[in-house]
């Protein structure tokens, strides 16, 4: 019989942005340490909580954020400071509980991941390397491809352009309210969980949706 043969609508492949710091590898507090030591050096000490609030913000925000006028003048050498510290500590890094697997399970399931943090670059490289998560990473952005970091929607305008996926197919894996509001300026849905009780639940979680 003749005729045009029939097709239905196919959804385009789906996505999962992951944060690094805090989400992946426990990291949050390594970063503490290491502003409040930057801040120090640079003569612009603060308390503690108030940096952990910060966590998650690009670094020229967090510095913003805790200096205000201050951060002009000494914001370059406090970055310094702080990557030195970082580095120096980074044998204390590890990855959460189910994190590799996590990763690796989205992964299998066809759809693309993508790692998007406001980490700088040596810190990245650092990040990538402690994860080991390489076969299953689809694309990377970071801090240097962007003009403004989170809160700004930025990174996960960016995430989504590689990826080449839509919004309302993308979910974003993070662990601070600058993720969420990220997320939700870019129209990505925001979503934190615990690595393993993610993981074990995979399929049945917001997650499920994108290669559902």
């Amino acid at each position: 019989m003749g005729g045009q043969p029939v097709t239905g609508s196919v959804r385009p492949p789906g996505a999962v942005l992951f944060d690094i710091d805090g989400t992946l590898v426990d990291s949050n507090y390594l970063h503490v340490d290491a502003w409040l030591r930057a801040l120090q050096a640079v003569g612009h000490p603060v308390d503690a909580w108030r940096i952990h609030r910060g966590q998650g913000l690009g670094s020229s925000e967090l510095l913003s954020t805790l200096l205000g006028a201050a951060a002009d003048q000494v914001g370059s050498q406090a970055k310094e400071q702080h990557s030195e510290h970082y580095q120096q500590s980074s044998e204390q890094l590890r990855v959460f509980d189910g994190a590799r697997e996590l990763v690796t399970a989205v992964a299998q399931r066809g759809v693309k991941v993508v790692l998007a943090t406001s980490a700088a670059p040596d810190e990245l490289e650092v990040l990538r390397s402690i994860l080991d998560v390489e076969d299953a990473v689809a694309e990377i952005t970071a801090a240097e491809d962007v003009d403004a970091a989170k809160p700004a929607p930025d990174l996960v305008h960016v995430a989504l352009q590689r990826a080449g996926v839509p919004a309302d197919r993308v979910v974003f894996v993070g662990d601070t309210v600058w993720d969420v509001q990220a997320c939700v300026k870019a129209g990505a849905v925001a979503v934190y969980e615990d690595c393993r009780a993610l993981l074990r639940d995979l399929d049945a979680s917001p997650l499920a949706a994108v290669w559902s």
